[in-house]
């Protein structure tokens, strides 16, 4: 089983983190922030990832340390669960519609971390989630699972929708580049031997 347990405690955040490469999609997510937990959950519905998130973090402060610190926690478990990355499909890249809305999503689990977000929100709040953090939110993962990772809006203007369709495409393409490949046959899907540096 490709899994991973992440404990992450600091003076603004403690965190604990479970993750199933090979679940199926079950959940149970609690950060404090009702709308990050509701797109926490669409990711491991979508990506098949079981996901298990539980942060206790200053919020009497403002909603940044919670949700940077929780993306780099699940970035950190998705690259431990993942090991050296051998037979996974590496790439993944989705159209994620939603009603008036479609995103894009493309990634590549390179070990070279970068994101480009060309994405935005009309609103500041969704639900009380800070929209300014959604970004910030996936910066963090990138960051922390060794992910390129591309995220263009190309029409919409539901905020909710346009969020949505952004982390249920994230999920799906997820799900391609984590999944194993038989035909690679454990093989480490570079060749250079190996991901990352």
């Amino acid at each position: 089983m490709r899994t991973a347990r992440i404990a992450r405690n600091t003076s603004e955040t403690k965190i604990a983190i479970e993750v199933n490469l090979d679940g199926n999609g079950t959940y149970d997510i609690s950060t404090g922030i009702g709308f990050l937990d509701h797109m926490v959950e669409q990711f491991s519905r979508h990506s098949l990832i079981d996901v298990t998130m539980k942060v206790d973090g200053d919020l009497h402060i403002d909603q940044h340390h919670t949700t940077e610190d929780s993306a780099i926690a699940l970035g950190q478990a998705l690259a431990q669960a993942m090991g050296d990355k051998a037979g996974i499909g590496r790439y993944g890249n989705v159209y994620s519609p939603m009603d008036e809305t479609l995103a894009r999503v493309a990634l590549d689990i390179s070990g070279r971390p970068y994101l480009v977000w060309r994405a935005g929100f009309s609103q500041e709040k969704l639900g009380e989630w800070d929209t300014e953090l959604i970004e910030h939110w996936f910066h963090s993962v990138a960051q922390a699972a060794g992910i390129t990772l591309h995220i263009e809006l190309l029409y919409g203007h539901n905020n909710h929708h346009i969020c949505e369709a952004i982390y249920k495409g994230f999920a799906r393409a997820m799900r391609s580049a984590v999944e194993l490949d038989p035909r690679k046959e454990g093989a480490v899907p570079s060749t250079k031997g190996q991901l990352g540096g």
